[in-house]
């Protein structure tokens, strides 16, 4: 869904069929005119949920429903965020005043105590000022944890496990202890003025720049400032594609084993990206080598070649031997 001027505009991957999706090939897709806005969008936002979606423009916000885009709310912001709960999302107002809504009816509103440059939806609220990063906890609005990061992005896992937070120059991801939070919220004894001190533990640092990104499972999917289609799994940086100009990530459908890219002038390409594959690197990742055997057989022969590449397990000479075979119904 995309917004042009006021108009809304949507595409529907389904009417693609059976057809044969190339690498980097622009989709045959035909655009929708599904209604006009009442002010001027400067973002969309599907709720996590695909029910809703958000427009925010000229210091207002309008929830409508996705399908047949009806008014559902609205309400004055200069940002706006979903929560990881499609019912609760928040939203700034200037640069001290944020609130908090539950089921389209105002819950909470409070003055952070380092004012309000920015807002960041997900598992935890997240508001940046100009000494850095603050979480707080959706129901109560209580402080999680403070940190020194000044984020551009932030992206949780599903999970809520993970989160990553991208500046201006690097990205970060860390794991988000959730037993640990809920005992010093009960004994109030690791609790100080900056929150819990052992609410993160910190996975790693990657000095490249995040554009956009998603996770899927335990693995973070992004495009970088250089034009690369990557994913990080484990501290590993892995290369999907080589992009030759400005993409942007909109989604991935885990039945398709596709991810999905646009441009600003609605190109929409697509890449395989075979499930299978992460969730066995995931499972090495977490050592769970139960997992990663059961997961092997079901990953086609030439990918498993890449991954023991990577593991150095096999010679890339070796690959290009085995490939060039005209039998290849054997496999150590």
């Amino acid at each position: 869904m995309w917004a042009r001027h006021s108009e809304v505009q949507q595409a529907n991957l389904k009417t693609l069929g059976e057809s044969e999706i190339q690498d980097g090939e622009k989709l045959p897709l035909g655009a929708k005119d599904i209604g006009s806005c009442e002010i001027y969008p400067q973002t969309i936002q599907h709720s996590p949920n695909g029910r809703f979606v958000v427009v925010c423009g000229d210091g207002e916000y309008i929830i409508y429903t996705a399908m047949a885009l009806r008014n559902k709310s609205f309400g004055s912001a200069q940002e706006f965020v979903w929560a990881h709960d499609s019912s609760q999302y928040a939203t700034r107002e200037g640069n001290s005043v944020v609130k908090i809504f539950k089921n389209f009816k105002e819950k909470k509103t409070f003055n952070p105590d380092f004012g309000a440059d920015g807002i960041f939806g997900g598992f935890l609220l997240g508001v940046r000022s100009t000494s850095g990063l603050a979480f707080y906890d959706w129901e109560s609005s209580s402080l999680i944890r403070r940190v020194e990061i000044l984020p551009k992005h932030m992206f949780w896992s599903d999970s809520g496990e993970l989160v990553c937070i991208a500046t201006e120059e690097s990205f970060f991801v860390l794991r988000y202890l959730t037993e640990r939070v809920s005992a010093a919220q009960e004994s109030k004894e690791t609790l100080t003025e900056d929150g819990i001190e052992d609410a993160f533990e910190v996975l790693g640092e990657v000095q490249e720049v995040v554009k956009t990104g998603l996770w899927v499972g335990d693995c973070f999917i992004y495009t970088s400032s250089m034009n690369r289609l990557n994913y990080y799994v484990g501290g590993e940086i892995i290369t999907i594609a080589h992009l030759d100009r400005t993409m942007y990530l909109l989604g991935y459908i885990p039945k398709d084993d596709r991810l999905y890219l646009g441009d600003k002038e609605l190109n929409i390409i697509s890449y395989s990206l075979l499930l299978s594959v992460l969730e066995y690197e995931t499972a090495v990742m977490r050592k769970d080598f139960t997992t990663a055997d059961r997961v092997l057989p079901t990953i086609p022969m030439e990918h498993r070649f890449k991954i023991l590449i990577r593991e150095n397990k096999i010679q890339p000479e070796f690959v290009n031997l085995v490939l060039d075979l005209s039998d290849q119904s054997f496999f150590f």
